[in-house]
Parts: structure tokens; C-alpha cells; sequence
């Protein structure tokens, strides 16, 4: 199955025709779901590869005597997973300006676990080229609080709606989840509603079609829509969405190289002089041998076998396991350009494809990363008014085997030619998050030298002058003594 760009669906409805958005019709609602729906089959296409759930595993031949081995080598989770370590395997770094606070947020991170959340989101990215969060306030055990929380919402059900102007402005999100019954069968749909200001609790009977029972609407005080958007890219294709054909070409390829050695072991005896007769097939196909009377020098026996070309096969595996590495930008780690001892800049020239890959996908996660912060911010800053994330840096840094000690005596080669300023030179290493941190520790230490040098000349100064007044009495001594 072959997804074009044209089949990456964007719901996209005008704000006029929309209508009174705190009170959605129920034509919108359908309108929208049947949307997300005409995406779910490619969705589910995405998270079966990943989960190894390949088109080879389904393949049946007419002659079931024949060997049939479905060999699966599971490169999507491959590139998956590479990706989301090499994305988000260093944590995401967040420096706010010199005169901003952004400390709340950053606590509220840490009690979330974002960095587990931003792997899993990262995942989602990468394997349906699209991924949702929402943000939501969710009341303590205590039930006298609340207090932030974020989840990643699986992208087969929910989808956001943005209005037809050219800035794209979230108009609503819609999250449906199936309630099932003990039998394992739908007894309804709960629909979730958020726009800016509520959101709206519907059941309904079916997916897109039908009306929708009203529930409860609740505010949220998020004062935009909680549900963020990220894209993987402009078309929202997965990883390895262009190379399923490649995948499916590779499992093929070798389980039919399986099947050619087990049919070569299992070769058929084939006695010549004779005729097939009825029956003689499935007794070939038991007993992988036929004979028949015939004249003596008519007789020849001999096994049945295909030649193996096994360089033929090599080259054409080779040839498709390159095409499907170059098509994912993802490397063979096992190759051997990769083994031995690689310093860091030779190894981002190896890893330069997936670097290029890795900087247009970094731009689309901070576009909902920034979001995230905007939606932190709104609600915490109901407490502390202190709280600014505007102008807040974002940073992900790929991770890659770096070389610390060549990367320091760069540094310290270019300081001292005048090169560059040492703040540049700085964010050089990998480590450092806040440069004007580090500057600022670096003149503490220098202070803190320079007193204990000042203090130790001092001391100097003083037990020289010491020495000299306890000279002077010794020769005071020896004069003594002499008289």
C-alpha cells in the first residue's frame, strides 16, 4: 500500500462555518471524526510494522506442500527507535533569558517525568509522523488541589482542527475512546470536546454518525486548546513510512532464500523413464521420491535441484538493506566504517544524513514545545506572577559518542589564538546547558584564586620579615657570646 502526500489528511474548517464553538452540531463533530477515520487504516498500517506485524507474516502459496518460512527482520522499529535515542536519548535543555524565571515549569517537568514523556511522545513522531499531548489539571489525593499533568494521547484517537487561514489557529481537539463491554464488543463512545476555554463530555452510539448525548462541560483555564500538535515533518510521515515497500522487499527476500535451502535439503529423487499418473503427486510430495517400471536403458535417477546463486542473493540483499537506510537516513551501526576507535567529528560525518534529518525534525518539535511551555506558564503563574517563558531557549542535542578531550584542546587552542570568545567556545561542549552560568563560576573561581594568592603573598611577606627580625637576634647572640 503506497501512502502519497495527498493522503496526509489535515482537518482544516472555517471558523464561520464552524459555529458557535462552546456549542459544536452535531455535522461538525461527524464531519471532523470522519476525517481522522479516512487516516486510521495508514495509522494502523504504521503501528503494526512497528510492532512487527509485517505483510510477509500473511503470505500463503496454492502449493501447501511447498515451504512457506516468513521471515521477518523488523528495520521499522530499528529506524524507531534510533531515532527517538538519537532525538531524545540527551535530555531537552530549557534556558530562559538572564531577567526570566521559568524555575516553576521547570520543577513541574521533573514531577512529571518529561523526559520519559518526551521518549514516548518522540516514538509517536516517529512511527505515525504525528503525535499528541494534553495538558490537563488533575485534583490531588487530597481533593483540596490540583495540580498539572500531561499524557501522550495515541494519535488513532484524537486530532486537532485549525481554522483556513494562513496561520493555522487550533479552533478545537476531539479525543474518542471506545467503551467496551464484557463481550469485548463497542457499547458506546465517550467523546471529549476541548477548545479554548471547556471541555465538553459527549457519549455517543457510533463513530461519525449519529447524534451526541450530552454529558458535562467543565473549564479548564488553560485559555487556549490543552491539546498540542506535533509534526514529524510537513507531510506528518513517519520514519519509516517510505520504506515499507524496502521492508517488505527484504523479508521477502529472505524468506525466500530459507525456503530455497530447505527445498535443496529436501530435494526430490526423480527416476527417468516414466509418466506422472494419477496420485503420483502427493506420493512425490511424501515420500519426495517417484518410481516406475521402465526399460533398462531408459533408466536415469537423479535429484531434482535449482541452482543457488548465493552472490546473486547477497548483492540484491546488500542493494535493498543500503536503498532502505538511505531512504530513512539511519545508519547500519553493525557496518564496519563503524567499529574501532572513531573519533566524534569522524563519526558526524558517518551520521551527517541523520544529523540534516534530525535538524528539520527539531524544528517542528519546538514549535509544540514552545506550546507546552505557553500552557505551563498560563496555569502556573496563577500562583507565582514571577513566572516569564517568553524568549526561553530550547535545545536538543543529538546523541551522539563525543570525544570530550579533542573537543577541549579545541577549545583551548582557539582561546588562546584569540580566535573566538571564550563564551562561543564554551558551547562547544556537549554538557553545558546555560554558557553564562559557567562564565560566571569561572570568575568566582578566579576571585577566590586571586584572594588566596593575594593572602598567600601576604603570609609570605610576613614570615620573610619574621625571618629577618629572628636573624637579627641570632646575630645579637653571637655578638653576646663573643664578648
Amino acid at each position: 500500500m503506497d501512502f502519497k502526500r495527498g493522503d496526509i489528511v489535515s482537518i482544516v474548517v472555517n471558523r464561520q462555518i464552524a459555529g458557535d464553538l462552546n456549542k459544536p452540531s452535531a455535522e461538525l463533530l461527524n464531519f471532523c471524526i470522519n476525517k481522522h477515520v479516512e487516516e486510521l487504516l495508514r495509522l494502523q498500517k504504521l503501528s503494526d510494522y512497528y510492532d512487527g506485524k509485517h505483510d510477509i507474516l500473511k503470505r500463503t502459496k496454492e502449493n501447501e506442500g511447498a515451504p512457506n518460512n516468513k521471515v521477518l527482520i523488523n528495520h521499522a522499529k530499528y529506524v524507531v527507535d534510533m531515532n527517538v535515542g538519537f532525538m531524545v536519548g540527551n535530555p531537552i535543555s530549557y534556558v530562559a533569558e538572564s531577567d526570566k524565571n521559568i524555575g516553576p515549569i521547570l520543577e513541574a517537568y521533573d514531577r512529571v517525568d518529561i523526559v520519559s514523556h518526551d521518549t514516548e511522545l518522540e516514538k509517536d513522531l516517529s512511527t505515525f509522523g504525528v503525535g499528541y499531548e494534553l495538558v490537563y489539571l488533575k485534583k490531588t489525593k487530597d481533593n483540596d488541589a490540583t495540580q498539572l499533568e500531561i499524557k501522550c494521547i495515541d494519535p488513532r484517537g484524537i486530532f486537532l482542527v485549525t481554522d483556513d487561514t494562513v496561520d493555522k489557529n487550533p479552533l478545537f481537539a476531539v479525543h474518542y475512546q471506545p467503551v467496551l463491554t464484557l463481550q469485548g464488543g463497542i457499547d458506546h463512545y465517550v467523546i471529549k470536546y476541548y477548545n479554548d476555554n471547556r471541555v465538553i463530555t459527549y457519549h455517543a452510539k457510533s463513530r461519525g454518525s449519529g447524534e451526541y448525548l450530552f454529558i458535562n462541560a467543565k473549564p479548564h483555564y488553560f485559555k487556549a486548546v490543552p491539546v498540542i500538535e506535533y509534526r514529524n515533518n510537513e507531510e506528518k510521515q513517519g520514519d519509516f513510512e517510505q520504506a515499507i515497500s524496502l521492508i517488505d522487499a527484504y523479508n521477502l527476500l529472505q524468506s525466500d532464500r530459507l525456503n530455497d535451502k530447505e527445498a535443496f535439503v529436501d530435494a526430490i529423487l526423480f527416476i527417468r523413464g516414466f509418466m506422472l499418473e494419477d496420485g503420483d503427486g502427493e506420493k512425490l510430495a511424501k515420500e519426495k521420491m517417484l518410481q516406475t517400471g521402465a526399460l533398462p536403458s531408459e533408466v536415469d535417477a537423479g535429484y531434482l535441484t535449482k541452482e543457488l546463486n548465493e552472490d546473486g542473493v547477497n548483492l540484491l540483499r546488500s542493494a535493498i538493506l543500503d536503498d532502505i537506510h538511505k531512504i530513512t537516513y539511519v545508519p547500519d551501526m553493525n557496518d564496519e566504517k563503524f567499529s574501532g576507535n572513531v573519533s566524534g567529528e569522524a563519526m558526524k560525518y558517518k551520521l551527517f544524513g541523520l544529523l540534516q534529518l534530525m535538524s528539520v525534525k527539531s524544528r517542528y518539535m519546538i514549535k509544540g514545545l514552545r506550546k507546552r511551555l505557553e500552557l505551563f506558564e498560563t496555569i502556573l503563574k496563577v500562583k507565582d506572577n514571577s513566572i516569564d517563558a517568553q524568549g526561553t531557549k530550547i535545545k536538543l542535542k543529538p546523541n551522539l559518542p563525543v570525544n570530550t578531550s579533542d573537543i577541549i584542546n579545541q577549545i583551548v587552542s582557539a582561546y588562546q589564538a584569540g580566535i573566538l570568545p571564550l563564551k562561543v567556545l564554551l558551547g562547544w561542549l556537549p554538557d553545558i546547558d546555560d554558557v553564562d552560568e559557567v562564565l560566571k563560576q569561572l570568575n568566582t573561581e578566579k576571585e577566590k584564586a586571586i584572594e588566596l594568592n593575594q593572602k598567600a603573598l601576604g603570609v609570605q611577606a610576613k614570615d620573610s620579615h619574621s625571618d629577618l627580625d629572628k636573624g637579627s637576634e641570632e646575630d645579637n647572640y653571637d655578638d653576646y657570646s663573643n664578648i
